[in-house]
């Protein structure tokens, strides 16, 4: 099987060496000659993405940003190969699908199945890219335009090369619950941070703090694209969570420890439910 990927930053650029270590030829491309370079150095590729080798992908992931994903990955579709599989790494799904499928009307031959590997850093770059990103992580899949055998060569796949599932959904369901999943977790931890507490918290904090502001640093400009492009959904869960901050201000500043307690067992026996019996997001 033969890979394209086209943005060779922390997330394709962490793909390509993890297929390479795996015995994959692997085709990369970016715009950025330093980005290039780097992953040469990295053995990120096989060899550059050209005009020619493109005709012979069996897949072609675009690692890139919403925003950049149309003009980054139109320009190959007319070298594909009739079968080849056409996805992305983008981290919503709704505005990705909408151009897959214009362009499944013009690429009838070709499938087009958006996808989200549930793995990050929280540094940008292909200097930051790991072999070991994506192990045991989720990857999410979003059939667009394919028939269940291509939705299944594409699941097993990316199983073969260390992802430990994959689920299937719908750009809606995608963007509902990323929103909670990742999103407001981002939210939440770069708002904390801003404490200005934090500036002299040294020798007063442990794991709970490192663990809530890990996400705080991040790239800014690719995660106000990501939340303004769900901003509906992000919204949804904003207010849902400072109603139920809300609670817990409230009881303190009432005083009533039994209803303090109360709201500490429900989010506790809460977390313990969602777990039981399940294995730990990556």
């Amino acid at each position: 099987m033969k890979i394209g990927i086209i943005g060779l930053g922390l997330m394709g650029g962490s793909f390509g060496r993890t297929l390479i270590r795996r015995g994959f030829t692997v085709y990369g491309y970016d715009v950025n000659t330093d980005a290039m370079l780097k992953a040469e150095l990295m053995r990120a590729f096989t060899a550059p993405l050209t005009e020619e080798n493109a005709k012979t992908v069996d897949l072609l992931v675009s690692a890139v940003k919403p925003s950049l994903f149309k003009d980054a990955t139109e320009k190959f579709l007319p070298l594909l190969k009739s079968g080849a599989i056409i996805s992305d790494f983008c981290g919503v799904k709704r505005e990705t699908v909408k151009v897959m499928r214009e362009w499944a009307k013009v690429y009838p031959e070709l499938s087009f199945i958006g996808g989200h590997p549930m793995a990050g850093r929280e540094f940008s770059g292909i200097e930051h890219s790991s072999v070991i990103l994506f192990e045991k992580a989720s990857m999410i899949l979003v059939p667009v335009k394919a028939d269940i055998f291509a939705v299944d060569r594409i699941k097993e796949f990316y199983l073969s090369v260390g992802f430990s599932k994959a689920v299937i959904t719908d750009e809606d369901t995608h963007d509902k619950i990323i929103a909670y999943t990742s999103q407001l977790c981002h939210i939440v931890s770069n708002a904390f941070i801003k404490n200005k507490r934090a500036e002299n918290r040294a020798g007063y904090s442990a794991g709970s703090f490192r663990d809530l502001t890990r996400v705080a640093r991040m790239d800014p400009e690719m995660w106000a694209e990501l939340i303004f492009l769900n901003r509906d959904n992000a919204l949804l869960e904003l207010d849902e969570l400072m109603d139920n901050l809300n609670k817990y201000r409230a009881a303190i500043a009432e005083g009533d420890k039994d209803k303090l307690r109360a709201l500490f067992a429900e989010g506790n026996e809460r977390k313990i439910k969602i777990e039981q019996g399940k294995e730990n997001d990556v």
